[in-house]
């Protein structure tokens, strides 16, 4: 096991005259045994990132350690280091005993003996010890998945790096793959690194998230932490689904003039806010409520546009009744909740839940109101 450190990572394709930057000056601490979670949308860098890390791709500038190790001037076998692809990367024409143990037989001493040991061993622990006489022809995309993982494991490596390696699987066992990802890396303690698109992948996987886009780090934090302290709008959209909703808006005085409604500030967000008038105001559906019937405590009126029904809650689709534009919000709302499309309904921003961010840089200048429970939860990787 080992740690890992990226100082001043760049890395840049193409010649000098029109390079193409995928990686941004990024420097990252990665702790012995901890599981981190490179996420963001494709293009980001996060693969690329990764492959810099395995020694696929050579940085244009900034180093790589793992351990104590200066890395920069060593190839992928002797990083020690262990990989699992997308496309599960197996030889078709070897058996499964096989393709498990090819990287022992070609890159260690150990003797036939001590080789099928070690791949019995790590078979069984991936529940695929009666496959090992077949082919991966032979096999489902989850137990093609399993042998890949098996692989990696049998080599006893310093780090696992893991491409996207559970995008080519049906939803149902995704989740199954993600647990069974997760007790793995718990039982082995192996420093982790992980890239995924799919945010609820990260969330439900990483003790720590490093956020990117276009090739800029964006936030690097717990899963909570990037949940209910972004860092910036970015952030704030691309954690947790559905998606953060946004209204842009003007302040004037203590109030923020939206397109549908008007919203009037705390006097802490006021302070946040300082000389800024352009703002966004960001809500996460789970925190507005609805109501049938007028009420002075709701603060604007709504038209449902959309309902989705997905049984114990619903994602209800609205916009505000007065605003010129189309735009629409989300809600999450009680399934049972009888909700039909073109009904009015009276909306609810609580002023406790809300973010602000400026609407030029996209930084965060008012994060939402924690309770005590919640604070302490998000300085605690899991």
């Amino acid at each position: 096991m080992a740690s890992i450190t990226i100082d001043d990572v760049t890395k840049r394709f193409g010649d000098s005259g029109n390079s193409v930057v995928a990686v941004d000056d990024i420097s990252l601490e990665i702790k012995d045994g901890e599981f981190v979670v490179f996420v963001g949308p494709s293009g980001s860098g996060k693969s690329t990132l990764m492959r810099t890390v395995a020694g696929l791709e050579t940085q244009s500038e900034g180093d790589i350690y793992i351990g104590d190790a200066l890395v920069n001037q060593f190839g992928p076998r002797a990083r020690d280091i262990a990989m699992v692809f997308q496309n599960y990367a197996l030889y078709p024409n070897m058996t499964v005993q096989e393709n498990m143990s090819f990287g022992l037989k070609m890159s260690t001493d150990l003797s036939k003996e001590e080789i099928e040991e070690q791949v019995t061993s790590a078979a069984e622990m991936m529940g695929i010890g009666n496959l090992l006489d077949n082919k991966p022809g032979e096999l489902s995309g989850g137990q093609q998945q399993r042998v890949a993982l098996g692989r990696a494991i049998v080599r006893d490596p310093n780090v696992f790096l893991m491409d996207e390696p559970l995008s080519n699987l049906d939803a149902k066992l995704r989740t199954t793959m993600r647990t069974e990802i997760n007790r793995l890396q718990n039982d082995l303690d192996v420093t982790t690194l992980y890239v995924t698109h799919d945010q609820t992948e990260a969330m439900t996987m990483g003790d720590r998230l490093v956020v990117l886009n276009y090739g800029e780090l964006q936030q690097v934090g717990t899963p909570l932490e990037c949940f209910y302290r972004p860092a910036n709008q970015f952030v704030a959209g691309f954690i947790g689904s559905p998606s953060m909703n946004f209204f842009e808006g003007h302040l004037e005085g203590g109030t923020l003039q939206a397109d549908g409604f008007d919203f009037d500030l705390t006097g802490q967000m006021q302070s946040s806010v300082e000389n800024q008038n352009e703002i966004v105001l960001g809500i996460r559906p789970e925190d507005i409520t609805l109501h049938e019937r007028a009420n002075v405590n709701y603060e604007f009126e709504a038209v449902v546009d959309v309902v989705e029904p997905m049984g114990s809650i619903s994602y209800v689709y609205l916009r505000p009744r007065t605003q010129e534009s189309d735009k629409t919000f989300v809600v999450e709302a009680d399934g049972k909740q009888p909700i039909t499309e073109g009904e009015h309904i009276n909306v609810k921003i609580p002023k406790e839940d809300v973010h602000l961010f400026d609407a030029i840089s996209g930084e965060t200048i008012h994060q939402r109101k924690l309770d005590s429970d919640t604070e302490v939860t998000l300085n605690e990787p899991r």
